[in-house]
């Protein structure tokens, strides 16, 4: 499973190297989101531009990470593929994350 983060101002930046967020990965996604949001992580970024295909365990774990935070810091998504902005749509999760065009605006919270 292929995460990385980096740093750009108070934000880290998630990448999901992977082309699906699913069952296979879901949970060492959500472990590795915990893992920064324990360490003093609070503004999240996700940068999805490699995720072509999003399940339901996928969505799940974003919300865990999202319900972690529990309102301390920000959690939005960057880069989303067609796919991926479609299952928002159709499961109304684009009501609960802001999805930004780039991780520079998310980064602006434009």
């Amino acid at each position: 499973m292929s995460f990385e983060q980096r740093q750009e101002g108070e934000f880290t930046v998630i990448e999901v190297e992977e082309a699906r967020l699913d069952a296979s990965i879901a949970e060492s996604f959500k472990t590795f989101a915990f893992d920064l949001i324990e360490n003093d992580k609070h503004n999240l970024v996700v940068n999805l531009s490699q995720v072509r295909f999003m399940d339901s365990s996928g969505l799940g774990a974003l919300v865990a990470a999202f319900k972690k935070l529990a309102g301390n810091g920000s959690f939005s998504l960057a880069e989303a593929q067609p796919a991926v902005r479609d299952l928002f749509d159709l499961t109304s999760m684009d009501k609960l994350f802001t999805v930004h065009d780039s991780v520079a605006e998310a980064v602006k919270g434009s």
